[in-house]
């Protein structure tokens, strides 16, 4: 779904540029994410992010702090307290006008910002750091070179990232002025920590997790690492916020929703009641690869239903099945190469199930629960004759 702009205003009466990715259907949530040192909302990390979110559900406000982006103020002005105000001010517009924030994101100094700012958005029950610092003074070391000229002269413009900002004494005085190990151990909200220093773990009480990010550069630049933190974010926050009441009244149905993202050419959002998933083709059909595509899809519901049938017999039956593995392929072939078919020309669609039965099972029991595979509802519905009814539903 595209982004909606959800512009606000800082303390100062200054406008701050934001935009709130949502997704197709009730967010079962929602989250605030705060960019790193001089980047942006549109920062890939950012986007790739809240991409990941909302496919699962989660709705993200990604904002540019005051002088950055879009957003109105000099940066020249701001400092370290003022980023914490700015978090404190999108969460205050997404209470006023959605929901609450439930989630708390930051990458890198943002992470030092959201914890700063974590004790005055009581509604926050999860906080997120990406490769944030223990100590905001730590982003000093980008200039480190420069501090002597910036306490003398009292504001340097210093390059970064290729480009140039202006750092002032104010701002160096404001980030040696915080000690957030007293405020992480005083979170009482859950904490995930990605890929940062011990420090603040270790500083934080129970619940508390940890997750290496190997291999991933300091912005999550390529697209699978920003993929992976939204994967874990999701999976962990679950525990720790009422994302199933939120998508009670969507569960309650079972319709399938598929909707497209927009975010590629073929880039699916699959509902199933509170579920979320993507589907999509591989790059070198015009897809993203991103998802698994309609086929594999197709042939994930038989190997499902073929496990859980099986499953359901060798219960009943009091069978020493100890585990179910099926792999599946599908292709096209000839209709004159298929023996048991009765259409003899054009082409046929084909699926080759093998089914591995663990478990101290005899020639007959395997035999038997064979056989029971392709009683499973899936194949019985693949191989009946099925009507598909196709109806315009108007938005």
């Amino acid at each position: 779904m595209p982004a909606e702009r959800f512009d606000f205003s800082n303390a100062a009466g200054e406008r701050l540029a934001a935009l709130l990715d949502c997704p197709a259907g009730p967010p079962r949530a929602y989250a605030l994410f705060a960019h790193c040192f001089t980047c942006g909302k549109d920062i890939h990390a950012a986007r790739r992010i809240a991409e990941g979110l909302t496919a699962l559900g989660i709705a993200v406000l990604r904002f540019d702090f005051t002088g950055l982006g879009s957003s109105e103020g000099e940066f020249a002005n701001t400092t370290f307290s003022s980023n914490v105000s700015d978090l404190v001010a999108a969460a205050d517009a997404l209470r006023s006008r959605r929901s609450a924030p439930g989630i708390l994101i930051g990458h890198s100094l943002g992470g030092a910002a959201v914890l700063a700012a974590a004790g005055e958005v009581p509604e926050a029950r999860a906080v997120v750091t990406i490769a944030a610092p223990a100590d905001p003074a730590h982003v000093a070391g980008l200039f480190k070179d420069r501090i002597d000229e910036i306490e003398a002269t009292g504001r340097v413009d210093v390059t970064l990232a290729g480009r140039s900002f202006p750092i002032s004494r104010t701002f160096l005085d404001d980030i040696g002025g915080h000690r957030l190990r007293d405020r992480i151990g005083a979170l009482r909200k859950a904490l995930l920590v990605f890929h940062s220093p011990t420090e603040i773990f270790s500083a934080a009480k129970h619940p508390k997790s940890f997750v290496s990010l190997a291999g991933a550069d300091h912005l999550l630049s390529r697209r699978s690492d920003a993929a992976y933190v939204a994967n874990v974010i999701c999976a962990w926050a679950e525990r720790y916020l009422d994302v199933a009441e939120a998508a009670a009244e969507v569960a309650q149905e079972k319709t399938v929703t598929v909707r497209e993202t927009r975010a590629g050419r073929l880039q699916q959002e699959v509902t199933v009641g509170r579920h979320r998933l993507t589907a999509d083709e591989p790059v070198e059909a015009g897809g993203l690869d991103s998802g698994p595509g309609p086929y594999d899809l197709v042939l994930a519901g038989l190997g499902a239903c073929t496990s859980m049938t099986l499953r359901l017999y060798a219960e009943r039956k009091a069978l020493p099945l100890d585990r179910v593995t099926v792999r599946l392929r599908h292709f096209r072939i000839h209709a004159v190469d298929c023996e048991n078919c009765e259409t003899k020309e054009g082409m046929l669609d084909r699926i080759e199930r093998a089914i591995t039965l663990a478990g101290n099972l005899n020639d007959e029991q395997r035999k038997r629960l064979l056989e029971i595979a392709d009683k499973c509802p899936v194949h019985r519905t693949l191989t009946s004759e099925v009507e598909i009814r196709t109806v315009e539903e108007r938005d």
